[in-house]
């Protein structure tokens, strides 16, 4: 009797330990299992975006013990943002670093921020921005995607082969468009001025060649993509303020366990702090590292009309309410408060979405 009791309690611990193995076994699995992140970005290896980006990557694979790790696809090896916007959805990548024009295939309200001449320093912007950030996130969240951290590309100038010493003369000029931007192609309407479309990656080639003469962009971006190299002349006046930011699918984020996510999340938004200081010390020093490679500043604010300048910029802000591409509530908002801002009366923001 006592053997075959001994016997059964034998068999059932068995069983038991069985069932444990199999309920505790997927979990413990689970937890170690490994994921990795494949980020995209047009900045090329060496630069402080490349370089800032990699010890994000650092601290999260550090932080989550291996279990999250990236792989980065600089210099725009993946193609054109648009290019790496449908590998996303594909889900050959998984994230990228996006400046406002992939942003406007993400949630295109965000681009307000990139209006034509209407910052007019780093001030204005933080206020405005710190406003928006919510919906922003928000907005990018319903169309598919996670905002991790919101960065700056800085402002932005003509650079051209020949002096432009009037706004008019912009119209003379051959310049680029990046291909299927609806903020650019506005301002150039509203401005008068035919531009030539083009992709990012065909643009160094294309001024080399001849085919354009002018393009816009920030002096750090310039050196970083040698455009520089092709053009004699800066305009001392911004045209806007280009923004960029750190993005991974809804489909990928929400695979992670909800550890990675809030850590993905945490240090994505530090990241993007560290990329926004970044981009405006760096911006300052290729001004004078422009200077010193024998690049002539021209066309300084005073010697622009601007009222004339406001208008072009309410034309364009016209052309894409009416698209819907930045509605009126959200464009009506930001003029709201940058007034607000300037009168000395800010508003506090609101509370970042958890």
């Amino acid at each position: 009797m006592n053997l075959l009791l001994t016997g059964r309690t034998g068999i059932a611990v068995t069983i038991l330990a069985l069932v444990c193995l199999l309920c505790t076994g997927p979990a413990s699995l689970r937890a170690e299992e490994k994921y990795v992140l494949k980020f995209a970005t047009l900045a090329p290896t060496g630069t402080t975006i490349m370089s800032l980006l990699e010890e994000w990557a650092q601290a999260v694979e550090t932080r989550s013990k291996g279990r999250l790790s990236f792989k980065f696809y600089p210099g725009g090896i993946q193609g054109d943002e648009t290019d790496v916007l449908r590998k996303m959805r594909f889900g050959t990548l998984h994230g990228g670093a996006f400046s406002g024009y992939g942003i406007g295939h993400i949630y295109s309200p965000a681009r307000v921020l990139e209006l034509p001449f209407l910052f007019n320093n780093h001030a204005e912007i933080d206020y405005v921005r710190d406003h928006f950030m919510a919906d922003f996130e928000q907005g990018y969240r319903e169309n598919g995607y996670e905002l991790l951290g919101w960065m700056e590309i800085g402002f932005v100038y003509f650079f051209s082969r020949d002096p432009i010493t009037t706004f008019d003369d912009l119209k003379k000029k051959r310049i680029w468009l990046w291909q299927g931007d609806p903020l650019g192609q506005a301002f150039f309407d509203a401005s008068g001025i035919t531009p030539v479309p083009l992709s990012i990656i065909d643009v160094f080639t294309s001024l080399s060649t001849g085919l354009i003469d002018t393009v816009y962009t920030t002096p750090l971006a310039a050196i970083a993509l040698q455009w520089f190299t092709k053009t004699s002349y800066v305009t001392n006046l911004p045209m806007a303020n280009a923004i960029g930011s750190l993005v991974v699918t809804r489909k990928f984020y929400q695979k992670l366990p909800q550890d990675l996510q809030k850590l993905l999340l945490s240090t994505g938004r530090e990241t993007g702090r560290r990329l926004i200081v970044a981009a405006r010390i760096d911006n300052a020093k290729s001004i004078e590292v422009l200077r010193s490679r024998g690049l002539q500043f021209v066309l300084d604010p005073a010697e622009v009309d601007a009222a004339e300048l406001s208008s072009l910029r309410d034309e364009a802000a016209g052309k894409l309410m009416s698209s819907g591409y930045i509605p009126g509530d959200i464009l009506n908002r930001a003029v709201h408060l940058l007034e607000s801002f300037r009168a000395g009366m800010p508003v506090p923001p609101p509370p970042r979405m958890p």
